[in-house]
């Protein structure tokens, strides 16, 4: 059963996710190329990994690649996926020494055999950590998620394993890529721009939203630290009206 929301203590956030916006804009008016600017912006990942655990979050949700992203120039294309095998390379070992359990969310289907491989290995590697649980969004969309959990669980409606009369709000978090993880407490856009852009869209019903100005490549764990005490002020009161 799905945990009642307005049950939760109050605190800083147990789950972030981040749309990690603005790589292309910071390198642009740096006169650089914008593919130097999503190598920024993965370098940036690492401080607020690290910064996680002294801060109570639990969960931390990144938005690496979208289903939409594919619309961009080939080169543009090419090189992200070229940075995204180079940073599982690089990054393996770091992650597992310091207890970071990866996971990926998205459809793999248009992903190289090579870069699956790597995520593969990653998963694998540190399956076991608890200290922080990094979950990378690879090829991900809001909309493609719940079409593809949908579409599973009419399959085990058709093949009689799940009863259609038993199906409710409940039953498709279980068929969702984040099926084992808590939803989000705080959302974070940066770069200025305020729209979800197809992120964890049955997640963050009750998430949370920071928008900020600043840059992906220019975020900072001081900043994370600010919005996570912001959160702890708010009154989350899910629907509810206090007594």
């Amino acid at each position: 059963m799905l945990k009642d929301p307005s049950s939760e203590t109050a605190g800083g956030p147990r789950h972030v996710a981040i749309i990690m916006d603005g790589n292309g804009r910071w390198a642009q008016a740096r006169g650089r190329p914008r593919l130097f600017g999503h190598h920024a912006g993965a370098r940036r990942v690492r401080e607020v990994v690290e910064a996680c655990p002294e801060l109570g979050i639990e969960y931390l949700t990144i938005f690496a690649f979208s289903t939409e992203n594919w619309k961009r120039t080939q080169v543009e294309v090419a090189g992200l996926m070229t940075l995204f095998r180079r940073y599982i390379t690089k990054e393996t070992r770091a992650l597992a020494e310091r207890g970071v359990c990866v996971r990926f969310i998205g459809d793999r289907v248009r992903l190289d055999n090579k870069l699956v491989a790597l995520m593969d290995t990653l998963e694998e590697k540190t399956r076991d950590n608890a200290r922080v649980n990094l979950t990378i969004a690879l090829n991900y969309g809001g909309r493609d998620e719940v079409a593809r959990a949908t579409k599973r669980l009419a399959q085990d409606v058709a093949q009689g394993k799940l009863n259609p009369d038993d199906v409710d709000e409940e039953t498709l978090p279980r068929y969702l890529d984040t099926c084992v993880l808590p939803d989000p407490d705080l959302v974070i856009r940066t770069s200025g721009e305020a729209r979800i852009s197809n992120f964890l869209l049955w997640q963050s019903a009750y998430s949370e939203y920071e928008f900020i100005d600043t840059l992906w490549p220019d975020f900072t764990a001081d900043e994370l630290g600010h919005l996570c005490r912001s959160y702890g002020t708010r009154d989350r009161r899910f629907g509810a009206v206090r007594a």
